[in-house]
């Protein structure tokens, strides 16, 4: 899928690949070979530069050629309630366009259309390429505190639960902090290395840096250390309450069955003895008008013996 934008004074406007200028945002999502190879000889952008984000295993990290810098992260994706993961952009900066590159659709890129065309400047490549790692760290600090209440509230489930369900969901929002760790650290080398490329006067022509886009970057970097912080503190609690809860589980189980254990004996009191007076030989009150009643007086006297030696050993 090829979608081509150009900001212009009072709003954004799409282009086709027929009416392309200069300052355009050339934007990719899985995209066909044909689409690749068109866009890499328009814009005379690597093709392997191009192709990079359409492999999910890549690592985030930078590459600079003459005319071309190829700056790749790791972006967040829920994929359902429980199920968050990251997937790899592309962002290739050009003498005269902005091209983005991702296997999905994504919540990062869909900021940046019609509604929110007064943001950004599509011919600002530098602030653009800024805003889009700012959004995208603020992605990752919206998901982290996502998980974290999804945690409280698997927490009020599993207190009263004996079953595995809860547990499968906290591990699946492990797997996701687990993502968001490595895929955070990544990117904020990533941002890193760009902050110190704004020394580097052989791409001034490419990445241009007033002193707005030095703060913009700068935002991203503490945004970035600050989901760091995060996912680590959740990881950690998390790992914590797995263990805790795992417990709680066990304990809940063994606790049902200590009662069950408890109401078989009561239970098997009055049974034993109704056994004995049922036998076909003679027995104690046979002929006794009353034997009946006699018998059903220690039958409830056993029982409700039996389960005040019970209770008191906390067996209930």
């Amino acid at each position: 899928m090829l979608h081509i934008y150009k900001s212009m004074p009072e709003s954004m406007v799409e282009l086709s690949l027929a009416t392309l200028e200069k300052g355009s945002w050339i934007e990719l999502v899985n995209p066909s070979m044909a689409e690749l190879q068109k866009i890499s000889e328009i814009t005379q952008a690597p093709l392997d530069f191009l192709s990079a984000a359409l492999d999910d295993e890549e690592r985030s990290r930078i590459e600079i050629e003459t005319d071309h810098i190829l700056i790749l992260i790791d972006i967040p994706i829920l994929r359902s309630k429980n199920n968050y993961d990251t997937l790899p952009l592309g962002i290739i900066i050009t003498t005269d366009y902005v091209i983005t590159v991702c296997l999905e659709v994504n919540p990062i890129l869909a900021e940046f259309y019609t509604g929110n065309s007064r943001l950004f400047c599509t011919f600002k490549k530098t602030r653009f390429l800024f805003q889009i790692l700012y959004r995208s760290a603020v992605f990752f600090l919206k998901y982290i505190k996502n998980i974290n209440r999804q945690t409280d509230e698997i927490e009020r489930y599993l207190r009263k639960s004996m079953e595995n369900r809860e547990l499968f969901q906290l591990l699946e929002l492990e797997k996701g902090l687990t993502y968001f760790s490595a895929s955070l650290r990544s990117n904020y080398i990533v941002t890193e290395k760009l902050l110190r490329l704004r020394s580097n006067s052989q791409l001034q022509h490419l990445i241009t840096m007033y002193e707005e886009d030095e703060d913009l970057l700068e935002d991203v970097l503490i945004e970035y250390k600050q989901a760091i912080d995060m996912v680590q503190m959740y990881s950690h609690i998390l790992n914590g309450m797995m263990d805790v809860f795992a417990s709680i589980i066990s304990n809940n189980l063994n606790r049902v069955m200590k009662f069950l254990a408890s109401m078989t004996i009561i239970l098997a009191v009055p049974t034993m003895i109704s056994s004995f007076w049922g036998m076909n030989v003679a027995v104690p009150f046979s002929h006794n008008p009353f034997g009946f009643v006699y018998v059903f007086i220690i039958s409830v006297f056993i029982t409700v013996a039996s389960t005040l030696i019970l209770w008191k050993r906390k067996m209930f």
